[in-house]
Order: C-alpha cells, then structure tokens, then sequence
C-alpha cells in the first residue's frame, strides 16, 4: 500500500484512499457498477469515491476490501487507518457554513500541496493579501452580507495564510497582472500597503512573486486566473484549479495539467525577474 506523506491534510489522503481502492478493484477486474452494487450504491458513488471527493463510511470501505480479496490483517489496518485520517475535520471545518464544498476541496488541496503557483488577472492572490485589501475585496463580492460574516471570511482568509509559514509549506509562486497591482482596491492607503507587503512577502526564501506587465500586450493566459498545484505524495497527480462565479474546475488528466503547466512556463518566461517585481511595485506605490 502506498506510504503516505506525513503532514498530508484529510483532502489530500482521501484522494490517496480512493486511488488505493481503485487500484485493489481494478486488479481484480471488476467494474464500478459492480463494486457500487455490492455497498448499495451506485456506478457513479464508486466514481466520487476512487477520486477522493466524497467521504468515505468506514462500512463501505470495509466491505469492498472483502469484495477486492484483501484478507490480509496488516493491509485491512493499513487502510482503515488511512480512512480514519482522512474523515477528521481540517482546520477549516469551523468555516464550513461559509465554505461551499468546491471551496472546501481547494483548501484542503492548498494544505497538503508541496508548490503552487497561480496566475492572477483581477485581485492580489488570496494567501498574499492584506487584512484590510482582503476585507475590501470581499465586502466588494458580498452585497447584502450581515458584518460579522465578512469578518469570519476575513479571517478564514487569513487563517489560509498560515501554510506559507509552516517549516514543511509550499512553494509559492504568483504571477500578478499589472492590472491587479493598478487597481485601488479598498482605496489609496489599503492599496499601498498591499504593495509593500508583495515587497515584503519576496523576502522569503519560498515566496516568488511575478507581474505580467502591461508593456507585453497580449499573451497565452487571457482565458483568466489559474492555480497549478503539486503534491510530495507520487500517487497525487497535479490539479489545476479554475475559479467560476459560483463554482469550480478540478483538472487533473494529465493532458489538461500539461496544457495549463505550459501556459504557467510561457507566463513566467515574459513577466518580469523578481528584481524588477520590486521595481514596477515601488514604481506603482510611488504613482499612487
């Protein structure tokens, strides 16, 4: 069985679990329908259960080891351990009346993951941004929403920051475009500080910060923002995050990933070095 990292969140070993399950039930040669039949589901639970995006009861997780031929005591405890990690709640579970469930799997795939990198049109990434830019940006996109509920998105935003300062967090590198750092959001002084903490920010060893300046004109990204991630685990593949207005993209077939990961290699080789990211923030701070 697979030896799993240790660190790994509850969303990234529900993946693993459910890569494990398909492997045992594709050895066996048997179907989806098949396997779904015998826990009193369907093709389509087997489906969200092998690509980690459901939990998993531990009765049904029992029951299809019998069915795929594991007897062997030491591999059952294995997994069963496995599933019992992967149902204990992430940090993020206080915030789940604020979180819709595609939200949610990004979290948890932001906390296990070992590099991101994203490409931004619009705002400062979320795990750079201010307290005060981020309560900007989301008292912008909340019409109607009481004042206690923004501040707990502030803090959850916040509290997502926390995975750059870990010993084992990621690898962090953002391109920005020009547009984003121009744009006042939150007004001139929330703006200003937003710059000088991206000055900041690239102090540390596993920050990397990017901007698309206006000067290039167009380029291979104008289909929007995007985050690529990539996990130490061998059996994760990488997932390629796209945001929409009221859900999400999850692309992990490896043509996809290639496809996004070349647009990310095209972007950073035409944005500026981190030399002159400093450059072009003091030079926008300074026209502001």
């Amino acid at each position: 069985m697979t030896q799993v990292q240790p660190g790994s969140g509850p969303t990234a070993l529900r993946i693993l679990l459910g890569s494990q399950l398909r492997r045992l039930r594709e050895a066996k040669g048997l179907s989806r329908e098949e396997a779904g039949h015998l826990i009193r589901g369907s093709e389509s639970k087997i489906s969200r259960m092998e690509l980690g995006r459901v939990g998993l009861r531990e009765r049904d997780v029992a029951d299809l080891l019998t069915f795929y031929g594991v007897e062997a005591e030491g591999v059952r405890l294995a997994v069963m351990d496995l599933l019992l990690r992967a149902n204990e709640p992430g940090w993020w579970h206080r915030f789940n009346d604020l979180l819709p469930s595609w939200f949610q799997t990004y979290v948890g795939l932001e906390e296990a993951a070992s590099r991101i990198r994203t490409y931004e049109v619009q705002f400062v990434p979320g795990l750079l941004q201010t307290r005060e830019y981020a309560r900007a940006v989301i008292t912008a996109g909340s019409a109607g929403v009481a004042p206690e509920e923004i501040a707990r998105r502030v803090d959850l935003r916040m509290e997502r920051q926390r995975v750059l300062e870990q010993a084992d967090g990621p690898f962090f590198w953002a391109v920005i475009d020009e547009a984003a750092l121009r744009r006042p959001i939150g007004g001139t002084e929330v703006m200003r500080a937003q710059l000088e903490r991206l000055l900041d920010l690239m102090r540390q060893p596993n920050i990397t910060i990017q901007v698309m300046p206006f000067s290039f004109g167009g380029h291979s990204a104008e289909g929007g923002a995007f985050s690529v991630l990539r996990f130490n685990d061998n059996e994760l593949p990488d997932v390629v995050y796209v945001e929409q207005l009221a859900s999400a993209l999850y692309l992990d077939k490896r043509e996809d990933v290639d496809r996004y990961s070349e647009v990310m290699e095209r972007l950073c080789a035409v944005s500026t070095t981190p030399g002159e990211t400093n450059d072009i923030l003091r030079r926008i701070i300074k026209d502001d």
